[in-house]
């Protein structure tokens, strides 16, 4: 199947999304790469929550047994479905595939290296359903040792910021608004996001040209650029272990990273720049690469 007829029949799923659901009821798409180490814990605490009526576990080609772990326990529990990709074909793209197979009115994606906290899915469908102009919602992301992740609340990316930063890191984080239980921002990390299935779909998913990362600031921009806002729950929190499946590759990791960022320029800030400023871009975000190649390399991007 190319890459088009994936996408128009993707996009043809939204006919008869919800039928006979109960409104608050929630479908998990999980991507798993290389996550035997978490995959496991992470199904296990998503299907405690009530409103969980589906796991789809895309596996992403994995050269461990993160599928097999995965279908042990769809063995188990009818709620989840395994599906095995015969190569990577990059996160949002399976988190598409996955969606594709739900049809209740909410949908989240949950990194397999996410622990979900009894009671958090569920509180965050109630609050979306309180908000009716929400339409992509997040939680605080705190690492193992319970530290919240800046990344949790963020502002949109800008290649142009960040080479006048070169060197140091732009910043595009925001702190928490103590006013606010579910607070507007402009972006949050995609480790989980929770949106209507139906809005999901209308606005043709993630964008598949994005093999990792972006691809969450990317779909948070095109819910406000539809007339939606997005929110997070400063109350609701999950742990993530971060960089699970980026070890297995780290340099493709840190190259996907940078060609991902030159697609995100190229769809939001293209336009506003000349042929030189452009030039100059591209040559300083590859210099950037070679820069920190060396941390990445050593895990410590």
């Amino acid at each position: 199947m190319t890459t088009n007829e994936s996408r128009h029949s993707f996009q043809g799923q939204l006919i008869g999304v919800g039928r006979g659901r109960k409104p608050s009821d929630l479908g998990v798409v999980i991507v798993g790469f290389e996550s035997a180490s978490t995959i496991e814990d992470c199904i296990r605490r998503v299907l405690r929550e009530p409103s969980v009526r589906r796991v789809i576990v895309v596996d992403n080609a994995s050269g461990d047994d993160t599928a097999a772990r995965a279908e042990a326990i769809a063995s188990r529990d009818p709620r989840v479905r395994v599906s095995r990709n015969s190569e990577n074909r990059g996160f949002a793209a399976a988190c598409n595939q996955g969606a594709s197979a739900l049809d209740t009115p909410w949908v989240a994606f949950i990194n397999p290296d996410c622990f979900v906290e009894l009671g958090t899915l569920e509180r965050l469908v109630t609050l979306a359903i309180d908000c009716a102009g929400a339409g992509l919602l997040g939680v605080v992301q705190v690492d193992e040792a319970g530290v919240e992740d800046p990344a949790s609340r963020r502002r949109d990316a800008s290649l142009v910021e960040a080479m006048r930063h070169f060197g140091r890191k732009p910043d595009w984080f925001l702190g928490r608004d103590p006013a606010e239980d579910l607070q507007e921002v402009e972006a949050v990390s995609g480790a989980l996001i929770l949106m209507p299935l139906g809005l999901f779909l209308q606005l043709s998913g993630f964008d598949e040209d994005y093999l990792m990362h972006f691809e969450d600031l990317d779909l948070c921009r095109r819910v406000r650029a539809a007339g939606y806002e997005v929110r997070i729950a400063n109350k609701l929190k999950t742990t993530h272990v971060r960089g699970v499946s980026s070890r297995a590759r780290p340099l493709w990791v840190h190259w996907q990273k940078y060609r991902s960022f030159w697609r995100y320029f190229e769809k939001f800030e293209d336009e506003e720049i000349d042929e030189p400023q452009r030039t100059g871009l591209r040559l300083g975000l590859w210099a950037h690469f070679v820069a920190t190649l060396p941390k990445a390399l050593l895990g410590r991007s």
